[in-house]
């Protein structure tokens, strides 16, 4: 049985969306003649696509932290009071008030009353049920405590959440100081100046060498500002299309680790994430090796990400996960001595969730002074180039009060 997601219209004319199950798509358009409705469209709600067959109706398109964590806790929520699995998913897919999620819900749904577990129904969607969300479910029903896999991973899809939320804001403000900084200068030099300019057309005289700079400047600006713009946008273009490529994706990502400030907050997040994954997974009782293969996949700087999966070959040949991580130099000293700490005590768990706690309230730490030092450093740079401006249009003035004398 699977879901399909139908539009219909009433005996009013009204058209009518929503999911129902069944064995076909004949079936499901039976079922609406049944309730008086004349089907328009029906599609099954999938994701897998086998190759060669058209995809008949997609999630491309993921879902953000919030949705996921809230349908994540209602559903361990639900199965914590003893509702079976798929009873809670059909609650929980009622309660959504977004379309969207409601029909993937109840096509995971289907494929749970085919008789596929949770984890495998979640496959049929990659692109919202993450491979540590999906690992960390197939833990949790293998040793029958789902409820509190799935309070986990709202707890972390939360957390990321908020981690995400604030450095979005801590962002916003330096943001528009330097577009608003760069719009006034642009503004000054393109229709200031040129109207400045014109008081010393007709004077003999010889202007100063900042004037002269700065009036050439003002020209083309306003002679080739389009061609700026294409320029600009190329480049961009260019170097997002650049970047995708894996090697100079690779060298742009040693370059960050080698940048003040920038380096230590990359190492931070990266190493955050890494040991937050890890620790859902080790306390779900999911193989270390595999909680290393997924928690590899969360680092998004690249050669942070291959030390992960060379530890990750260290440890199946034996060796030491915090000795592996500690030779790759990216990793800070704090979390390399968490990790040996646990792996000596046997509560590598723990010692996990704390280096990511620790790593996260460093990682605010480094954004807060970033932030800091950049509104001075902005005010400073704006007033040189103002004062700038300034000087190489009362120059000229000064040198004709002086001939005036």
């Amino acid at each position: 049985m699977a879901a399909f997601e139908y539009t219909a219209l009433d005996q009013q004319g009204k058209e009518n969306r929503g999911v129902l199950e069944g064995d076909a798509a004949r079936q499901v358009r039976q079922q609406l003649r049944d309730k008086g409705l004349v089907p328009l469209t029906v599609t099954e709600v999938q994701q897998r696509q086998n190759r060669g067959q058209s995809k008949k109706f997609s999630f491309q398109r993921g879902i953000n932290a919030t949705d996921l964590a809230l349908i994540t806790r209602q559903f361990s929520t639900l199965v914590r009071s003893g509702l079976a699995v798929e009873e809670a998913l059909f609650t929980v897919s009622k309660q959504t008030e977004k379309p969207r999620l409601s029909n993937m819900l109840m096509a995971v749904r289907s494929r749970v009353l085919e008789g596929h577990s949770l984890a495998t129904a979640l496959e049929d969607f990659p692109h919202i049920f993450s491979d540590l969300y999906r690992a960390t479910v197939a833990a949790g029903e293998q040793s029958g405590f789902l409820y509190m896999v799935l309070e986990r991973l709202a707890d972390h899809t939360e957390s990321r959440q908020v981690m995400q939320q604030k450095t979005q804001l801590a962002m916003v403000y330096p943001i528009i100081v330097t577009v608003v900084a760069i719009l006034v200068i642009i503004a000054l030099l393109t229709f200031v100046v040129p109207q400045v300019v014109k008081v010393f057309e007709h004077q003999d005289q010889q202007l100063p060498p900042l004037t002269v700079g700065l009036i050439a400047v003002s020209d083309f600006l306003r002679d080739h500002a389009l061609l700026l713009i294409g320029g600009l946008t190329v480049v961009i273009v260019g170097t997002k299309s650049l970047l995708r490529k894996p090697g100079p994706k690779k060298q742009y990502h040693r370059l960050l680790l080698r940048l003040p400030l920038i380096s230590k907050l990359v190492r931070g997040l990266n190493s955050a994430r890494f040991a937050r994954t890890f620790s859902i997974l080790t306390a779900s009782g999911v193989p270390a090796l595999e909680g290393l293969r997924i928690s590899a996949q969360v680092v998004s700087n690249q050669p942070m990400r291959t030390a992960v999966e060379q530890a990750a070959r260290t440890v199946r040949e034996g060796g030491s996960l915090h000795k592996a991580l500690d030779e790759s130099g990216y990793f800070p000293p704090m979390t390399v001595h968490l990790i040996a700490s646990g792996e000596a005590s046997g509560n590598l768990e723990e010692m996990l969730e704390r280096a990511a706690v620790s790593q996260e309230r460093e990682v605010e730490t480094l954004i807060a002074k970033i932030v800091g030092l950049f509104e001075p450093a902005m005010i400073l740079f704006m007033g040189v180039a103002v004062l700038i401006i300034v000087l190489a249009i009362l120059l000229p003035i000064f040198e004709i009060n002086q001939l005036i004398k």
